[in-house]
């Protein structure tokens, strides 16, 4: 996923028949699926402050796992320092793979490779200085 988690998906068909190209609607699964933010500090859902999708909680995160029969959400779209960032007991992990994001961030990238027995292997990239 490249945001986050979206409250309304119930199966994964509900993806598979998402019209493609299209542009991103304003609220729904597509909208969730880019722009839904974990909420370090809350549970549940709740508004996004930056005013589009949502924040959501660890009991979110668990309760999208167990009803996906998934183990792990691998999601991108925010800068996070060490280029990896685990939440929800690690069943979320955020990746960020641009070093130094902006020139301004000084941030170390992630990366996340997956075998073929499903164990994931974080490798982090640090910024080349000038």
């Amino acid at each position: 996923m490249h945001g986050g988690l979206p409250q309304e998906l119930l199966h994964w068909d509900q993806i598979r028949r998402m019209k493609r190209p299209s542009d991103v609607p304003e609220s729904g699964i597509m909208c969730d699926l880019l722009w839904a933010d974990p909420n370090h500090d809350g549970l549940g859902w709740e508004m996004n402050p930056r005013g589009v999708s949502w924040l959501f909680g660890e009991d979110a995160v668990l309760e999208f796992c167990q009803r996906m029969d998934i183990d792990l959400v691998a999601r991108a779209h925010q800068v996070v320092q060490e280029g990896y960032e685990f939440f929800a007991k690690r069943h979320l992990v955020t990746l960020f793979s641009a070093p130094n994001y902006g020139g301004d961030f000084g941030n170390i990238a992630g990366a996340m490779s997956v075998d073929e027995n499903l164990r994931c292997k974080i490798s982090q990239l640090k910024p080349v200085r000038e």
